[in-house]
């Protein structure tokens, strides 16, 4: 039996993770970790661990005892800062013989970062960039990219802290904050129109398997409502992509539909916030790399089942004395 941890639990990502590993043929052993003791974590793991925050000093020590007394065989990221965090101490969460779902080092860097991606991908002459700025000039960007366009920070995830600019007065409020923390692009496509490929990438310019959604994204930037899509119209994009940066594993690529073709909007290099959803039409790609790096099993592309997902708040139950199922 393998053991399991996944962290950040008490979100969307981790208790999904957990979720779809609950679902494999073959049982594992699943540890599940958040700062939060009070969350819904509890109610998808054997067992469940309160975490420091990824930031605090006592982080890796605290990591590394929960590694050896829990015997891990593979830890799974379900934030984005331990994703960064673990790539930082591969050697020491290695020497405990626990594996991290971790793609590949160079791109985990980039990605860090949205404008030295950008430049990457300018670099490389790659059609579907979009044109992205660090001017601080209202006008400039204003003719450039027409209004509305939007400032977007450099680092995060979903769409949190972009700020939709349709006027000076409101460029102006965030103006200083440019091309330190926010750069500036164009708003393509429409809402309607956005979709998101996770491929599972075998490190060579290639990849396994791949499912896309068209999805619409919630408030908090996950996606919110999803339709199982064609993946062929995003294969050469996703194939290109591949061959520049080389991922590995679970990765997933979000696009716009444009008149002049597909755009990226940005490259995640870890399983998303819609890996449960996935698994429901028969993409489980936890469990895939749980057999390509445990077991040395390459994946298959499996049969995906069409319809659509909603998301919708639900309430899990916790007895004094068991879990209301």
């Amino acid at each position: 039996m393998k053991r399991i941890l996944v962290s950040g639990a008490s979100g969307i990502v981790g208790y999904g993770v957990l979720r779809s590993l609950q679902q494999m043929e073959r049982n594992c052993f699943l540890v599940g970790t958040s700062i939060y003791d009070d969350s819904v974590a509890p109610a998808f793991c054997d067992v469940f661990v309160r975490a420091p925050a990824t930031n605090a000093p006592e982080y890796l020590d605290w990591l590394l005892d929960t590694l050896r007394r829990h015997r891990i065989d593979m830890l799974i990221p379900g934030i984005e800062i331990d994703m960064f965090h673990w790539a930082e101490h591969l050697p020491d969460i290695c020497s405990y013989s626990a594996l991290p779902l971790l793609n590949v080092p160079e791109l985990i860097a980039l990605c860090k970062d949205k404008w030295e991606f950008y430049q990457r991908l300018m670099a490389a002459g790659v059609a579907c960039a979009i044109e992205s700025s660090l001017e601080n000039d209202f006008t400039t960007l204003a003719s450039r990219f027409g209004l509305p366009f939007m400032l977007k920070p450099r680092q995060g995830f979903g769409s949190k802290g972009i700020v939709r600019v349709t006027s000076e007065e409101i460029f102006l409020k965030h103006r200083e904050n440019i091309g330190i923390v926010l750069m500036a692009q164009p708003i393509v496509g429409n809402d309607d129109e956005e979709y998101t490929t996770s491929a599972f990438c075998d490190g060579q310019g290639g990849y396994f398997a791949g499912m896309t959604l068209r999805r619409k994204l919630s408030r908090d930037g996950f996606t919110e409502k999803a339709e199982v899509a064609d993946m062929e119209e995003f294969s050469p994009v996703i194939t290109e992509l591949c061959q520049l940066f080389r991922p590995l594993g679970p990765t997933n690529f979000q696009f716009r539909r444009c008149p002049d073709g597909t755009k990226l909007l940005e490259i995640n290099p870890r399983i998303s916030s819609s890996t449960s959803i996935r698994t429901a039409f028969g993409y489980n790609e936890s469990a895939m790399a749980l057999d390509y790096f445990l077991n040395h099993r390459n994946p298959v592309q499996p049969v995906i089942r069409r319809g659509r997902a909603v998301r919708y708040t639900d309430e899990q139950i916790f007895y004094e004395d068991c879990v209301h199922l």
